[in-house]
């Protein structure tokens, strides 16, 4: 089974993935990795994985940008992907996906605010 690695204590994150979750659940696990017990998957610590999400897939992974275009596609947004995926828009999405993953690891109780 594939299997989504979100962090559950980020409130952005959990509200995108609980407004995507009915349409994912039929092709991916959703595995909170805040929860209490968890300490990796794979060879890779919760420490890698809090830092970008992570998305197990055919016995590897993607990760951060591409994570998302896989698990939007599988949810439906497939205009949105075919977009993102165009090389300049791939690019501008990969950037803006690494400073959103940086100044997420600085986020305290929840609060996310850019």
């Amino acid at each position: 089974m594939q299997k989504l690695f979100f962090d559950g204590s980020c409130a952005l994150c959990r509200r995108e993935i609980n407004w995507l979750a009915p349409k994912l659940r039929p092709h991916l696990e959703l595995v909170d990795i805040s929860a209490d017990g968890f300490s990796g998957f794979a060879g890779v610590t919760k420490a890698a994985m809090m830092q970008q999400i992570h998305l197990w897939r055919h016995d590897q992974f993607l990760i951060g940008i591409d994570a998302s275009l896989y698990y939007w596609q599988l949810a439906g947004h497939t205009r949105l992907v075919a977009l993102l995926r165009l090389p300049p828009c791939y690019w501008l999405a990969s950037k803006a996906y690494a400073y959103w993953a940086a100044k997420r690891s600085h986020c305290t109780g929840g609060d996310c605010a850019l």
